[in-house]
C-alpha cells in the first residue's frame, strides 16, 4: 500500500495529476539473492531487496533492514517514507532502502560481517556511482556500516559510520535527539506546557527510544515507563533514565535496571501520560487497541507505528499525532551532515550535529503544524502534502512533468 493517500491530501494543497503515478510506483526495485559460506558444513542463504521510490531530489537514501520477515513490500513502504522524510526537512536526497531476509539472531559477528561484504558485491555499482547512500537501520549499526566503507573506501558511499572511521559524532543519538526536540515543539504549540511538566511512555528503548529518553529527561520531562522486546516498567514517578540508558548500552533489558511496575509492550501503549512514544517497530497502533491510548500527544520515533485505521481512531479522540516523517528525520539529517563532511573533509562535533538537526526539525515542524491549522488537517497529511509539493517541483525543475 502507498503511503502517501491521495485523497487524504487533496485539497489541502495543489498538485499536478501526473505527479501521482511517481509517487504511486517505486522508481527502481531490486531483489537479489545472497549465497555465503558461513562455516565449512553450512552454506547460508537470503534475499536481497534494493528500492528506490524517488530520486528527483537526490541519491536514494536509506537504511539497511536485516529481519527474517523482511519483503520487497515493507522495503517498498519504508524507501516511499523515506521520500517525504527527506523532502519534508529538506534534504538533497531521495527515497530508498535495503531489506536483508535474514535472522541477524542467528549469526555470529564474523558471519554478519561476511554477510555485508556480499552484500555490497551484489550492490557495489550503486554504492560506488553514489546512486545509493545507505546507513543504519534495524539490526545493523555503525560497525556495519564500517564494513560497507572497507570495500568501496569511498567515505561519502555509506553514512552511519563509526566516529573514527569517517563517522559523525551525533549520529548514533541523531534520531532521538529529532524525536525529543519535535515532542519538545509539539508540548509547547498543541499542549501549551514544556516538557518539564509532562509525563512521557516510550515504547522502545534501542537507539531511538533510549537517547529520546535521556534528551528529554534532560528537558526535564518525567519518563514514567519505557520497555523493550522483553516488556517494560512504570512509575508515576518517574524513572531513572541514566541508570536505564546504562543497562541499555550493557545489554541489559530495562526490566533489569528499572524500579517500579512491570508492564507490557501492550500495556504501555494505554497507560496514563501527556505524551506517549512509539519507538520500537511499525503497525503497532492500530484500529483494535488505538481507543486505549490516553495520551493527549503521539509523537512517532519509530517508522510507520501507526496503521490508517488507528490514525482515524485517534484523530476522533482529539490525539494530536507528530508523524514519522518529521518526528524521527533527525537521522537522516544527521546522515545528510555526515554525507557532507565526508565530501568536504570538513571536522564537525557532536554540538553542531544537534544544531543542524534542531534547525531542521524546527523549520518544518513550523510549516506543518501551521498547514494543519490552515487546514484543519491532521499533521500527518499536512505532512505528506508538503513533502509531495516538494518532490512534485523538484519533478518539475528536472522536466519529468
Amino acid at each position: 500500500m502507498a503511503v502517501l493517500q491521495r485523497e487524504r491530501i487533496e485539497g489541502l494543497i495543489d498538485l499536478p495529476r501526473e505527479a501521482h503515478a511517481f509517487f504511486e510506483t517505486p522508481e527502481k526495485q531490486m531483489q537479489m539473492h545472497l549465497t555465503v559460506r558461513a562455516s565449512n558444513n553450512e552454506v547460508l542463504h537470503a534475499e536481497v531487496y534494493v528500492v528506490y521510490h524517488n530520486t528527483s531530489r537526490g541519491p536514494a537514501k536509506g537504511g539497511i533492514r536485516m529481519a527474517p520477515n523482511v519483503s520487497l513490500a515493507e522495503t517498498a513502504e519504508l524507501a516511499e517514507l523515506m521520500t517525504w522524510k527527506t523532502a519534508l526537512v529538506t534534504v538533497p536526497f531521495g527515497g530508498g532502502k535495503s531489506g536483508v531476509c535474514l535472522d541477524p539472531l542467528k549469526i555470529d559477528r564474523v558471519t554478519k560481517d561476511t554477510v555485508l561484504r556480499e552484500y555490497v558485491h551484489l550492490v557495489g555499482l550503486e554504492l560506488t556511482s553514489g546512486a545509493y547512500i545507505p546507513a543504519p537501520d534495524m539490526a545493523t549499526g555503525p560497525r556495519d556500516m564500517a564494513i560497507i566503507f572497507g570495500e568501496t573506501h569511498i567515505p561519502e558511499s555509506v553514512t552511519g559510520k563509526p566516529p573514527r572511521v569517517g563517522g559523525l559524532p551525533g549520529r548514533r543519538e541523531a534520531t532521538g535527539r529529532g524525536v525529543a526536540t519535535a515532542t519538545q515543539l509539539a508540548c509547547k504549540r498543541f499542549l501549551g506546557r514544556a516538557p518539564g511538566e509532562l509525563t512521557v511512555a516510550i515504547q522502545g528503548f534501542g537507539n531511538v527510544g533510549s537517547h529520546a529518553a535521556a534528551f528529554l529527561h534532560g528537558m526535564g520531562a518525567r519518563i514514567v515507563a519505557v520497555s523493550d522486546i522483553d516488556g517494560g516498567v512504570h512509575s508515576g514517578d518517574g524513572l531513572d533514565v541514566p541508570e536505564l540508558m546504562r543497562a541499555a548500552a550493557a545489554g541489559e533489558g530495562v526490566r533489569s535496571a528499572g524500579k517500579g511496575e512491570e508492564v507490557s509492550n501492550a500495556e504501555l501503549l494505554a497507560l496514563e501520560a501527556d505524551v506517549l512514544i512509539p519507538a520500537a517497530t511499525g503497525h503497532v497502533i492500530t484500529g483494535e487497541n488505538a481507543g486505549g491510548v490516553k495520551a493527549r500527544l503521539l509523537v512517532e520515533g519509530a517508522n510507520a507505528p501507526t496503521t490508517p485505521e488507528a490514525d482515524g481512531v485517534l484523530a476522533g479522540a482529539g490525539v494530536t499525532v507528530v508523524p514519522d516523517i518529521l518526528a524521527n528525520a533527525g537521522g537522516v539529517i544527521a546522515s545528510y551532515v555526515e554525507w557532507r563532511k565526508a565530501k568536504s573533509g570538513s571536522l564537525t562535533d557532536a554540538a553542531e550535529t544537534y544544531e543542524v538537526i534542531d534547525s531542521l526539525i524546527t523549520n518544518a515542524f513550523g510549516r506543518v503544524a501551521g498547514l494543519t491549522e490552515e487546514k484543519g488537517a491532521t499533521m500527518r497529511d499536512a505532512g505528506w502534502a508538503l513533502a509531495a509539493a516538494e518532490v512534485a517541483e523538484a519533478m518539475a525543475d528536472r522536466g519529468w512533468l
